[in-house]
């Protein structure tokens, strides 16, 4: 028998520890080359990274969630479950945490800057920073602070959001409080030591004025292909794309997604360097698809907020959805294989978020008001080709 070459010896040693150790060794410990006769070949550790997950495919699964909308019933709601000193939100997210802190990576969307000030409600908001604790007790890892209202508060209110999410230990990204802030990626580093890159951007600010050209990520084509770039440069793995769609862009509560939303995702989508697309913004539920290939997440509605049919609004803006992406990653790319889905309801008057179908079982709601919004947002959501609600069915 022919002996292998010292390259080719490595090569099977490199397969053997990746098969009994887990690929998380070979992808994080540092191992960097492998030459042969002093130099004749080098296996960079970028290349031993791709032959281990040619081995061994990492599989994961990331959350991504709507509108954190910050009404005043909702902060007051807060305030009550604290004693009235201080504000604790994690209740109102109680229901949900399963799902959140079961990802792999959770991402939100802070749509209201936070600040000490006292806090207010539309159409110029302030919330409690306390709202970032409960972020991080419900088990998202990262959070978009692009949104059509970034700029309530001006410079201050990004720089305090930002300030209230590191407190808590929860990455950002989307709004900046400097231009070598804007130049970092939030590449989060997760199972098997797959790295994943989260770039956000929002359509517009309602039309206030960005304080520096830094301050929040504007959503364009040419910007968001050339920082997907340079994502996958700095060796991410998958390029995950929040898009806020805000007025200019999509009017608010149309479930179907507007032409100038179609537009910039075909231009996304074609990319190899975007992995996929989540949104929000319309305060309700646009459909998943597949566009060119890729999983498009149109719209997952408001998380939660004070909007409903009391307000005078759709029954569609009590609505929301969490998003389930299945991320497949080996040596060839990476790429969403599936996305599960799982309605969830603001209940009011306390403004707890229910996922729908475990809150029918359970009785957390009537079983008319749990069917109505089931229906409502799978009707819009879809289901088939890759794309389901949990539960398939209500019971």
């Amino acid at each position: 028998m022919k002996r292998p070459s010292q390259a080719t010896f490595w090569r099977r040693r490199i397969v053997a520890l990746a098969a009994l150790g887990g690929i998380a060794y070979l992808l994080v410990a540092g191992v960097r080359s492998v030459s042969e006769d002093g130099g004749g070949i080098v296996l960079s550790r970028a290349e031993l990274r791709r032959e281990a997950l040619d081995a061994h495919p990492a599989r994961l699964v990331i959350e991504a969630s709507g509108d954190l909308l910050i009404h005043s019933p909702v902060w007051e709601r807060a305030q009550a479950l604290a004693g009235g000193s201080g504000y604790d939100f994690a209740p109102l997210f109680a229901a949900i945490k399963p799902y959140v802190a079961g990802a792999d990576l959770a991402l939100c969307h802070v749509e209201t800057p936070m600040t000490p000030a006292p806090p207010t409600s539309y159409p110029i908001f302030n919330t409690p920073p306390a709202l970032a604790a409960g972020v991080a007790k419900t088990g998202w890892d990262a959070c978009d602070t692009a949104s059509n209202h970034s700029l309530d508060q001006g410079q201050e209110g990004i720089d305090a959001t930002g300030r209230a999410l590191d407190r808590a230990g929860v990455e950002h990204t989307g709004s900046f409080p400097s231009p070598s802030a804007q130049r970092h990626d939030v590449v989060m580093e997760r199972v098997r030591g797959v790295r994943i890159a989260f770039i956000a951007y929002t359509t517009d600010t309602n039309g206030i004025p960005l304080p520096h050209p830094w301050s929040v990520n504007i959503a364009s084509a040419r910007r968001i292909l050339a920082d997907a770039r340079r994502a996958v440069k700095r060796h991410a793995d998958a390029v995950i794309v929040n898009l806020h769609w805000g007025g200019e862009i999509v009017p608010e509560y149309q479930s179907e997604p507007s032409s100038g939303q179609l537009a910039l995702v075909r231009k996304l989508a074609a990319s190899p360097d975007v992995t996929a697309i989540v949104g929000q913004g319309p305060h309700c539920v646009q459909p998943i698809e597949r566009v060119r290939g890729k999983f498009v997440v149109f719209s997952e509605g408001n998380l939660i907020s004070n909007q409903s049919p009391l307000a005078g609004l759709p029954a569609s803006s009590q609505d929301g959805l969490i998003a389930l992406l299945h991320l497949r990653v080996s040596g060839h790319g990476a790429r969403v294989t599936r996305v599960d889905y799982v309605p969830v309801f603001v209940r009011q008057p306390d403004y707890t978020v229910e996922p729908v179908g475990p809150a029918l079982r359970s009785g957390a709601l009537d079983a008319a008001t749990a069917r109505a919004s089931y229906e409502r947002t799978v009707s819009v959501a879809g289901r088939g080709h890759g794309v389901e609600p949990i539960p398939r069915r209500l019971g």
